[in-house]
Formats: structure tokens, C-alpha cells, sequence
């Protein structure tokens, strides 16, 4: 693979990274893995979600007194940026030094990492991908998430739902909801999919469990997962 300057948006679930207990395997396979791609030219913008410590607080939260979607929105954008600065530590030494929280400033480093979190309520991290997309340029964004692929269907709740391994925006969007709220289950958020869309932005959406996936994309070999475009 000839060497790039490329930077790529990554999209990480919260659930990799706090499934139950933080996910200190993955990790470190995830490590190896973008710092394998950096010293081959690449560069990355990895947004990371709440995972298993935004619903603990907000779960919580609402158990002692009921809050607002509001103040529900902000908990769990507070448990991205714990899991952000984690990463951010992780990558100590390649990372931009301060966890991005605006999508929409401007990001002037030379750092080929850079990490970001939740911005605010009513935004979910697929929109923040997409906005840090916009604002640096990226042409591509990976989502790492727990299904190996979107499907025609909920497979749980339709035994003939198919595999999707190319699919284009307008028929993608067809397939998820037209809004989103904080508890919809949608490969990719609907906001975020119409500005991916406007942007001409491609989408790969995989399992981030089976890295080995995200290096095949990025290295333009046959790999698991679905490609918007």
C-alpha cells in the first residue's frame, strides 16, 4: 500500500470500549492496529460513545429523581468524554493534546490523532462524525459498532432480513427512521446519515470486534461490513 495522508473519521461505539468492564483487550488491539495505519500515512479523527457508563448513570439518575431527555443527553455526553480522554491517554504521544468536544472549530494539529467526544443534547456521535468529517475534510467514516453488517431488516425480529454490502444514501435512508431520539436503535443516525448524504461522505459501517475488518477496508481489501455511499 502506497503511503497516505489521508485522515480518516472513526466512529467508536461505547460498547466496544465499555461493554460490561472496560474492554482493556480491545484496547489494545485497537491501539495497535491505527498506530500500524499512522506509520503507513494515515491519519484519524475517533469519536467514542458512552457505552455501559452513560445507561449506568442515566439509569441511575432516574431511579433517585427523574430528569429531563435533557439532563439525560447531558450524562451521557459526559460518560463520552470519560471514555474519550481514556483513549486520548492511551494514545499519549500521537493524540492531539485536549479531547475535541466542538465538532464544528476549527482543528489545527499536526498530530495524526485526534480524539472527540459528545458536543450537546439532541446530537448523537454518528452527527459528531460526521460534522468533524465536514470540518477537517475527510472524505471517509468508520463505524465501529457490534453488527457485521446493515441489514434489510432487524434480523432478531425477521428471519429474512438480508445482508447489505454496498448500498447508496437514499436507499439506505428508506430503510431507518426519518428522526432520531437518544434510544433509537439505527445502524446510523437518520440527522447524521442526511449530512453524510449532502456531504457525498462514504460510510463503512462494521463490526469493531473483528478489527481485522477495519484494516481490510482501509488497506481496499474485501472485507465484512456494509459501504454507504
Amino acid at each position: 500500500m502506497q503511503p497516505t495522508h489521508e485522515r480518516i473519521i472513526v466512529s467508536v461505539g461505547g460498547s466496544l470500549i465499555v461493554p460490561g468492564d472496560i474492554a482493556i483487550d480491545f484496547l489494545k488491539k485497537f491501539k495497535k492496529l491505527v498506530l500500524e495505519k499512522v506509520r503507513r500515512g494515515y491519519s484519524f479523527a475517533i469519536i467514542v460513545g458512552g457505552g455501559k457508563t452513560a445507561r449506568r448513570y442515566q439509569d441511575a439518575a432516574n431511579a433517585v429523581s427523574p430528569l429531563s431527555p435533557q439532563d439525560l443527553d447531558w450524562l451521557g455526553i459526559h460518560s463520552t468524554r470519560l471514555n474519550a480522554q481514556l483513549l486520548r491517554n492511551i494514545f499519549a504521544g500521537y493524540a492531539h493534546p485536549q479531547v475535541v468536544h466542538n465538532p464544528t472549530i476549527d482543528i489545527e494539529t499536526d498530530e495524526p490523532i485526534i480524539i472527540a467526544a459528545g458536543w450537546q443534547p439532541g446530537c448523537s456521535t454518528d452527527y459528531d462524525a460526521v460534522l468533524i468529517a465536514k470540518n477537517v475534510g475527510a472524505r471517509r467514516l468508520v463505524n465501529l459498532s457490534n453488527i457485521d453488517y446493515v441489514f434489510t431488516a432487524d434480523p432478531k425480529q425477521d428471519p429474512a432480513a438480508k445482508k447489505i454490502e454496498k448500498i447508496d444514501w437514499t436507499k439506505f435512508r428508506a430503510l431507518i427512521p426519518d428522526a432520531w431520539d437518544p434510544g433509537l436503535s439505527s445502524p446510523f443516525d437518520p440527522v447524521a446519515a442526511r449530512e453524510a448524504e449532502s456531504l457525498g461522505l462514504e460510510v463503512a459501517i462494521m463490526n469493531g470486534n473483528r478489527l481485522e475488518e477495519f484494516s481490510h477496508y482501509l488497506d481496499d481489501k474485501p472485507f465484512k461490513g456494509t459501504v454507504i455511499s
